[in-house]
């Protein structure tokens, strides 16, 4: 049995077969929609993610789904593009993951606080980046601060999740005091959730965005801080540096962009210079 046609875990037959053919379409398609780059080692991941939709949508072949999808069009259409980037996106977060930048966070609002401040959190996943972002501002400035957090994922269902704003009560990263000032604590069937408070939610606008759209004016006035953590590693070194360009263009002179432990972008020092660890200033 070859790699591309096993399934991911156990010695079963799978259920559908992944060719090297199917395998090489889906690194195209996604790719060319979400600028996302599958390495060859993906396809036990690939067959877990899409195997779901298949069933879903009735197909008994990634070749016929994937046929399906390239002829798909209008708003159905557009749904099932959809579903295809939300099945093969990575959401891994946690409240203050990398700690460290949310300690700088705090000087760097307090540096720019004389005026409103713009902050764009660009993988916002299941909501724990953008509030903790918003936690941050609210104990940094206060819950009167002039800060707009735009808060966007290609993902829609992850998005929903964040605008739902609900977690687990012992959930990784927040402290009992963090959930007693910003949290409401469920009762009866909601016992052992929490929601994030209004007055901490309306730091927040989530909208879905793809960083591959050929128009960037949605996101509206420039930022003056920029969140995107562990999102380049999916792309190759050309998508990485077309994205820097227009983070570039979409934020103020001195702007800074916060990145992953492990992105590093010292190739591109016209666009930005490392102020500290894994943060950059816009040149």
């Amino acid at each position: 049995m070859s790699a591309a046609t096993a399934p991911p875990t156990g010695l079963s037959e799978p259920e559908f077969t992944l060719s090297p053919a199917d395998f090489e379409r889906i690194r195209q398609l996604i790719y060319q929609r979400a600028g996302i780059s599958l390495h060859a080692g993906k396809q036990a991941m690939v067959y877990s993610r899409l195997s779901r939709r298949l069933r879903e949508t009735g197909y008994s072949s990634f070749a016929d789904y994937l046929s399906w999808l390239e002829r798909a069009s209008g708003a159905g259409g557009e749904a099932e593009w959809q579903e295809f980037v939300n099945c093969l996106t990575t959401n891994l977060t946690a409240f203050f993951r990398e700690e460290h930048h949310f300690h700088a966070l705090v000087d760097d609002l307090k540096a720019r606080a004389s005026r409103p401040i713009r902050l764009w959190c660009n993988a916002a996943s299941t909501g724990e980046e953008p509030y903790s972002l918003a936690m941050t501002v609210a104990e940094t400035l206060g819950l009167s601060a002039q800060v707009k957090i735009v808060c966007s994922d290609i993902d829609t269902k992850v998005l929903a999740t964040a605008q739902r704003g609900v977690y687990a009560a012992d959930a990784r990263g927040l402290s009992p005091e963090r959930l007693k000032r910003h949290f409401m604590r469920g009762t009866g069937g909601n016992s052992g959730f929490v929601r994030v408070k209004p007055e901490l939610a309306r730091f927040i606008d989530f909208r879905s965005f793809n960083l591959m759209s050929p128009s960037w004016s949605a996101l509206g006035e420039p930022f003056d801080l920029v969140f995107c953590r562990n999102v380049m590693i999916y792309f190759d070194n050309p998508t990485q540096r077309r994205v820097l360009e227009r983070i570039h263009a979409a934020t103020t002179p001195g702007a800074l962009l916060y990145v992953g432990h492990s992105e590093n972008f010292t190739e591109s020092r016209d666009l930005f210079r490392l102020r500290g660890k894994t943060i950059y200033e816009r040149v």
